[in-house]
């Protein structure tokens, strides 16, 4: 998967910069609940596993104000992307066919994508996913 966002800040975010590493994008928004059920587990996979090569990027399909605002809030600790139906038409070329949030994708540290997750990626699952990559 390859793909070219903006950071919150504007700026071109690409996510060839994470090469080498497990990287887990998620599609989400601040008003979508399953998605906000989901980031908690999120930030902490990302604070327990980030020293052995794993970022989690989320790519909000949201306004700038409203993400930074919880952001803030909820203290998320990894990068993060922002913007409108282009994100929807990235998230389906990276397998979302049902265009729905949340949607995840685990790309191993070859870039090769392993698993897409429609729905809540369950930390069950995604440590499953995970342990053979580190």
């Amino acid at each position: 998967m390859t793909a070219n966002v903006k950071g919150m800040d504007g700026a071109a975010l690409s996510l060839q910069q994470w090469r080498g590493k497990v990287l887990i994008v998620n599609f989400w928004a601040t008003w979508c609940a399953p998605c906000r059920e989901e980031i908690p587990g999120f930030i902490k996979l990302q604070s327990s596993h980030g020293g052995r090569g794993v970022q989690f990027v989320g790519v909000a399909v949201d306004t700038p104000e409203r993400v930074a605002a919880y952001a803030r809030e909820m203290g998320i600790n990894y990068p993060l992307s922002v913007g409108g139906l282009e994100i929807m038409e990235l998230a389906r070329a990276a397998g979302d066919r049902a265009d729905v949030l949340p949607f995840s994708v685990v790309i191993d540290r070859s870039g090769r994508v392993i698993d897409t997750t429609v729905g809540i990626l369950r930390p069950e699952k995604l440590e499953k996913l995970l342990r053979p990559l580190l």
